[in-house]
């Protein structure tokens, strides 16, 4: 009997532990910080002052070091993941809010919305190499995983811009419903997923073909569907899932990501912006701004396990191996 109180323990301590060896970094709008949290255990370990109106994050793939947009200072700063101590900063133009790294982390592009452009930047010279030109109040951005295109999504123009990273230019658009948001591919690079906030959908696109393979509207019983916003996106890299975030309506959506039928609505915490998976995902962890907390997803049995305070109006997450 003893022998398995103590292998059980152990298998506790072990599980703990894998979970603890992953950090998890959310942007406080509000709060001009990022929050530093601890998902094992369930906790705020520290916030840290970044910048002023933070909003996008991103991890490097190395996570040696992490990438905050401030918006309302124009740049990108660079911080030590380890540290948090700032080592460099990014000309990013005119109010930063989304950005997206290239695989091989040389190069990044920021959608300027004021300025309906995407600035190109040389990571290593810290020098803006290319500005492109695309629709009305660009946000949502993604480099696909084999490094071909970065897709740029104009709000106002409700248009998806497909920017060759060879040559830096736009060479095909795809029409999509009202205010599309958020763009993400699939491991494989084979589609990319986009929402559209007004329409309350998310549109599926084969990328070879650049045409919409199926278009979904999310609908919750019972709640009205302007409050039906969908955002940001996650998807497993076996393309099982894949989750999205609704906004107003305080929910992810589960999607199978073969027949594309949604599974499931997850509650979650109020105005539900972002998503970022653990690395092992099994885990997903959703920005809550006006609840001003995180939740934790598990994906096994897709169920909502913790809510954990972090700050005024969390946005952005990434999270650190």
């Amino acid at each position: 009997m003893p022998s398995i109180k103590f292998a059980g323990a152990a298998f506790a301590v072990l599980f703990v532990a894998n979970v603890q060896a992953e950090t998890v970094f959310v942007t406080l709008e509000k709060d001009n910080a990022i929050a530093v949290v601890d998902p094992a255990e369930g906790k705020l370990l520290k916030t840290v002052k970044v910048g002023q109106r933070p909003r996008g994050i991103a991890i490097s793939h190395d996570a040696k070091t992490l990438f905050v947009a401030t918006s309302d200072d124009n740049t990108i700063r660079m911080l030590d993941s380890t540290t948090l101590k700032e080592i460099g900063k990014l000309p990013s133009g005119e109010d930063p809010e989304t950005f997206a790294l290239s695989p091989d982390d040389k190069l990044m592009y920021v959608s300027n919305e004021d300025d309906a452009e995407v600035t190109v930047i040389d990571i290593a010279s810290k020098k803006a190499v290319a500005k492109i030109k695309v629709g009305v109040e660009p946000e949502g951005i993604a480099v696909s995983p084999n490094n071909q295109w970065t897709i740029s999504a104009s709000e106002t123009t409700n248009m998806l811009h497909w920017i060759d990273t060879a040559n830096r230019q736009i060479q095909d658009n795809t029409l999509v419903d009202a205010r599309p948001r958020a763009v993400t591919f699939t491991d494989d690079s084979q589609q990319l997923w986009a929402t559209s906030e007004m329409a309350g959908t998310l549109t599926i696109i084969d990328t070879a073909t650049k045409q919409i393979a199926q278009n979904i509207k999310l609908e919750v019983p019972g709640l009205s569907s302007d409050l039906v916003q969908p955002v940001g996106i996650a998807i497993d890299k076996q393309r099982r899932y894949g989750y999205v975030a609704m906004g107003p309506a305080n929910r992810v959506a589960v999607i199978d990501a073969q027949n594309y039928k949604v599974e499931k609505y997850l509650l979650v915490g109020q105005r539900v912006w972002n998503l970022a998976f653990s690395p092992d995902q099994k885990r997903l962890y959703t920005t809550n701004g006006v609840s001003n907390d995180i939740s934790i997803i598990d994906l096994e049995n897709h169920k909502v396990t913790k809510s954990i305070a972090v700050g005024r109006y969390p946005w952005g997450v990434a999270v650190k191996p």
